[in-house]
């Protein structure tokens, strides 16, 4: 089963605070346990939105809509992602518990979701 482990945006991540060392190792040693484990499949992390941009699609069949970051609201945005293969929707969240705050500034949020297979 496909799980990704949705890291939340900060005011730090959007602003481009980078994590400190400690965390930058603690991250680390969390992503070689779900390696060495074999449940990672991919693990990234986002520029801030002020990099990005939204499409938006107003109307059925209309023109899409451009609107370049940054977006307000950083709670609502997402600053990574890892998504992990396991058995079970209770080995997912022994997963996304054992991680660190990926924020490192008590802002960290995961929101762990399935992944559709087809």
């Amino acid at each position: 089963m496909l799980f990704m482990l949705i890291v939340k945006a900060s005011t730090n991540s959007e602003t481009g605070n980078r994590p400190n060392p400690e965390l930058n190792e603690a991250m680390s040693n969390y992503n070689e346990e779900l390696v060495a484990a074999g449940v990672r499949v991919m693990a990234k992390g986002l520029h801030p939105s002020s990099n990005g941009m939204r499409i938006s699609f107003p109307e059925p069949g209309g023109e899409r809509v451009v609107t370049e970051g940054p977006f307000a609201e950083p709670d609502t945005l997402v600053a990574g992602f890892i998504l992990i293969d396991v058995e079970s929707k209770e080995e997912a969240v022994k997963w996304a518990m054992r991680m660190p705050d990926p924020q490192g500034y008590g802002e960290g949020q995961i929101e762990l979701r399935q992944v559709f297979e087809f």
